[in-house]
């Protein structure tokens, strides 16, 4: 029997005890946006540098401004890749209680209709599942063969949930010792109940406001109407001609950097079943728009995009007021992809906004904090051997799948430490993170853990 075989063998005797060990960290109320929780929150990083401890990592909770992080180091000295694995001990607020229909923090196995079994707790899948799904491969690998066929450092913060606060200081002052040669993060999810995905595209952002001011004041419509410059019409004409008849936007340069998909990859997306029918129809739409030569999965999450996220002047309250605002407002936000530059594309858009107002009329711009787009290289090795591991595990090729939003760590690993990023989470879309009875399908714990052993002996071949 081979030495992962073994570790999976250790995983199936130890997965009861393993699951308990799970329900003792959900039990723990590690709500990080509230200061009357401060004390579960580092009960819990207390929880899992103490686990962390009895398996053999060298393993500490650090202090911060805020809630404390919990760092672990195994060092095996063999040859392959010192892997950062990342993920989150705090959990989102459970309001409102009365929708729960158990005690958020007290864990229970539920079986569906289907017949599949869920656990149902607060953090059962955001986060505390799927970071234990590693820190029980670990414990299986060590007690099975007597160390890990890798270097890993494990990384748990305790603000995830509440804005990362203390994060950006912690890597900086820590950069040494958590710098390694690849980060896995555990807080994403799968295709589907049985499809596995590997995260190999996130979405950047740059957003900017603005106000544009005509007359010194309010005008009354009467008297004004049409010969003075009305505001709320110049925000229109900048907002309609962002985009052409075909979808595209129309601000020049906005398509530099960005790359088309390997043919291999357009392929995989379109055997995933995606129907774009049914996304729209669960939010009540039907009609997609976006570029018309574009599939609906490149709009999600290949193509760059840009919103109007607000916009308002003029008269607010019930009834009329025959008025022409003297200014108008709106908000935008770009979601780029590829190798897009936020601040060319800031820049772009504010000498296409000047561009439409008149001489006589003035644009403010409150500036919006920006991150470019974040992909890994199809044929980076370690993503390789990522989908060889999950393939093993669930007899399917994983989903090479994109992200219209952006998981901020990753790009923090990037830049700030210089790491790729391996996203493998087993989470779904009916997980109800951040609201009422979230769960986590037990089959996700399950063979959560025996891929991530998987994983572990892919990485440590050469």
């Amino acid at each position: 029997m081979s030495s992962i075989d073994k570790v999976l063998a250790r995983i199936e005797s130890n997965f009861e005890s393993s699951l308990d060990r799970l329900f003792d960290l959900l039990k723990i109320k590690s709500i990080s946006t509230d200061p009357e929780f401060a004390a579960p929150c580092r009960e819990a990083a207390d929880w899992l540098a103490l686990e962390l401890n009895s398996i053999g990592f060298e393993a500490s909770v650090r202090d911060t401004a805020g809630h404390p992080m919990v760092v672990g180091h195994r060092k095996s000295g063999k040859p392959g890749p010192h892997v950062l694995f990342y993920g989150h001990y705090d959990v989102q607020p459970v309001d409102p209680l009365e929708l729960w229909e158990q005690d958020p923090f007290e864990p229970k196995i539920k079986t569906r209709e289907d017949g599949s079994k869920v656990i149902v707790a607060r953090g059962s899948s955001d986060d505390k599942g799927q970071l234990m799904t590693f820190v029980e491969a670990a414990r299986a690998y060590i007690e099975e063969t007597g160390d890990l066929p890798i270097d890993v450092t494990i990384l748990f913060e305790g603000e995830e949930e509440s804005g990362s606060p203390s994060l950006e200081p912690f890597l900086k002052s820590h950069k040494e010792e958590l710098s390694c040669d690849l980060a896995l993060v555990c807080d994403t999810g799968m295709w589907d109940a049985e499809t596995p995905a590997i995260a190999v595209m996130l979405r950047g952002m740059v957003g900017d406001e603005i106000i544009v001011k005509a007359a010194s004041r309010d005008l009354h419509s009467g008297m004004y109407g049409g010969s003075a410059q009305n505001p709320n019409h110049i925000v229109a004409a900048i907002i309609a001609g962002l985009h052409d008849d075909n979808g595209k936007v129309t601000l020049p340069g906005f398509y530099d950097g960005v790359i088309e998909l390997p043919e291999d990859v357009s392929k995989m997306w379109d055997g995933l079943g995606f129907s774009v029918e049914e996304f729209l129809g669960e939010v009540g739409l039907k009609y997609p728009r976006g570029e018309n030569d574009r599939k609906p999965l490149e709009h999600l999450w290949s193509r760059p995009t840009v919103e109007v996220n607000g916009m308002w002047g003029g008269y607010q309250g019930a009834g009329s007021k025959t008025v022409i605002p003297a200014q108008a407002h709106a908000k935008f936000t770009f979601r780029l992809v590829g190798d897009q530059d936020p601040d060319k594309i800031q820049a772009s858009f504010r000498d296409y906004v000047r561009s439409k107002v008149p001489a006589d009329c003035s644009v403010d711009f409150i500036a919006k904090e920006g991150s470019p787009a974040l992909r890994l290289d199809f044929k980076m090795p370690a993503l390789e051997k990522g989908e060889i591991a999950l393939k093993k595990e669930w007899g399917k090729d994983a989903a090479l799948t994109g992200m219209g939003g952006s998981i901020p760590i990753v790009g923090d690993f990037k830049r700030m430490l210089g790491m790729d990023t391996l996203m493998i989470g087993y989470g779904l879309e009916d997980d109800q993170i951040h609201s009422p009875n979230e769960k986590y399908n037990l089959t996700s714990f399950h063979k959560g853990i025996r891929s991530w052993a998987r994983v572990l002996d892919e990485l440590s071949k050469n």
